[in-house]
């Protein structure tokens, strides 16, 4: 029997470090190389699966998603590593689709616990090591890493990604990464290695964006340069270049569901990868594809909400493109965490957003002060009421939403959360 159950493990990994954030590999490498020459002594030694690693401020998700449908379909054994999990922790550590149980990741805690020695470990960290001794155990094709914070520093990086990929280059997380684009690029590109492919799907990079690609010594395949896609209404086409300089085009691939740039980026992160692709699985694998948060849709006691975890400006100008036009009002239900920028993030849904129900996320110390957050809104001539709870505001706008209203939840995963949970313990809620 382990001494603690994950639930335990997750509350002491919580509270060990003393921040939440620690960017830097000296740490976590060392703890990795202590693994890796352990198993090597007792005759297993590690032998890591393909790796195809994700940064990028907006998109790593659906980009990983789509990548997972993609080599599932095609009968590979495929891991993923994502981050932050909605409801349960399991979820950011998959194998085929399926969260790793509770005694798989315990017994990888166990391990790096016996080995760290006297190494701090954030609780990110502790979760990268444990995902990649799953993976090593689960004996896969792939493994596909989102990295959590920028790229460069982020313990994702400790492996060298056999392909990288970076789908967006956005202002977020600027206490860390820097405060332009050009510096927060540098830290993402930072996932690249010489001679790898480098899978880029940010079509409006920074000043000087191909000169910092170049500086990466990689080998870049660039959206619109490299592999191009075109759009319709329901389907979109898309050619690839393979490393040795060979196209591939792919027809019919549906536009519904995840971003086709995404889902664009994947194929091509593939196809360097070496994956050999059936026009006619791709059109499976991501028919319909969805993610929990991304432009997610219920019903809720008879009305129409929509969850998105959009928490920066780009990512607010997505969601503010997809809200067409409806016969009644947009409602929002909304918080950010203290490192956003909530006036930006505000002004593409200004014009949209009928009413906003503002109140302060419960379960994290990084929460805007809900007043701060309604002040803004007061400031800029935007209609909002404050609430002791998220669960408080939530309740509320589905209770004044008309039958041809929606009520969008956006801001965080940590909003989002807050609104699964509630439906999770209620009926009349179809996902």
């Amino acid at each position: 029997m382990p001494e603690r159950n994950l639930a335990e493990w997750l509350t002491l990994l919580e509270a060990r470090h003393p921040t939440e954030i620690d960017l830097g590999l000296s740490r976590v490498a060392a703890v990795w190389s202590s693994i890796e020459q352990r198993r090597r002594q007792q005759g297993n030694a590690i032998s890591l699966p393909t790796a195809i690693t994700v940064a990028g401020t907006n998109g790593k998700g659906s980009c990983l998603t789509s990548m997972q449908a993609i080599m599932v379909a095609h009968d590979y054994r495929v891991g993923t590593f994502t981050s932050p999990h909605f409801l349960h922790y399991n979820e950011r550590i998959c194998v085929q689709g399926q969260p790793a149980d509770d005694w798989v990741i315990v017994s990888a805690f166990e391990e790096i616990e016996l080995l760290r020695g006297d190494i701090s470990l954030t609780y990110f960290e502790f979760g990268t090591l444990a995902a990649l001794l799953v993976f090593v155990d689960a004996e896969l094709d792939f493994m596909l890493l989102e990295v959590g914070l920028g790229g460069r520093l982020d313990a994702i990086n400790i492996i060298d990604a056999d392909v990288a990929v970076v789908t967006s280059i956005a202002l977020d997380h600027q206490a860390w990464l820097g405060d332009t684009r050009e510096l927060i690029a540098v830290e993402k590109l930072g996932i690249a290695r010489p001679s790898r492919p480098l899978v880029i799907a940010e079509v409006d990079g920074p000043e000087g964006f191909d000169k910092m690609i170049a500086a990466t010594a990689a080998q870049p395949f660039v959206i619109g340069k490299d592999f191009c896609l075109q759009i319709d209404a329901d389907h979109f086409s898309l050619t690839v270049q393979t490393p040795d300089g060979e196209s591939q085009c792919f027809q019919q691939l549906p536009t519904s569901g995840l971003l086709p740039s995404n889902k664009a980026a994947a194929i091509q992160a593939l196809i360097c990868a070496g994956v050999k692709l059936d026009n006619h699985k791709l059109i499976g694998a991501l028919d319909k594809l969805g993610l929990t948060g991304r432009q997610q849709v219920l019903q809720v006691n008879g009305r129409r909400v929509i969850l998105d975890v959009a928490h920066n400006p780009a990512a607010a100008s997505v969601l503010a493109a997809s809200l067409t036009p409806i016969a009644g009002r947009y409602t929002a239900v909304a918080s950010v965490l203290d490192d956003k920028d909530w006036r930006g993030i505000i002004q593409p849904l200004r014009g949209i957003i009928a009413e906003w129900r503002i109140a302060e996320i419960g379960d994290s110390h990084r929460a805007t002060k809900a007043q701060t957050l309604h002040e803004v809104l007061y400031n800029e001539g935007l209609k909002g009421a404050l609430f002791a709870s998220l669960e408080e505001a939530f309740d509320n706008a589905i209770a004044e939403a008309g039958e041809d209203d929606t009520v969008v939840v956006f801001g965080s995963f940590h909003t989002v959360t807050a609104v699964l949970n509630m439906q999770r313990q209620r009926d009349g809620c179809v996902i």
